[in-house]
């Protein structure tokens, strides 16, 4: 046999063990995710002002068209999803657009 197969087959009959018993030994993580966070105009336009990116180019960051941002900083749309995330990790680390370049400004 496999060590995987056989790591496989240590770690159900580990946990089919502890299930059975009343004593719990194993190591329990509770993981909770933080909910998408919903941004305002305001808010999308003070996070991109932050960056120091023209519209366009924090378009090009965020991966989305210029007329999207130009939506979100006038309040004809809310960003959400993956967007919104980006959004969130911006808000929480001003330095992220340097950290992570993916617009290359030159000069």
């Amino acid at each position: 046999m496999s060590s995987v197969y056989e790591s496989i087959i240590s770690g159900l009959t580990e946990t089919v063990e502890e299930a059975k018993s009343c004593e719990k030994k194993l190591k329990r993580r509770v993981v909770t995710i933080v909910p998408v966070k919903e941004y305002g105009a305001e808010e999308v336009q003070t996070i991109r002002k932050s960056t120091g990116l023209s519209q366009r180019l924090f378009a090009g960051y965020m991966g989305v068209s210029e007329k999207t941002v130009e939506a979100w900083e006038v309040g004809r749309n809310q960003p959400s999803g993956a967007a919104s995330r980006i959004l969130h990790m911006m808000e929480m680390d001003s330095e992220l657009t340097k950290e992570f370049p993916f617009v290359e400004i030159k000069g």
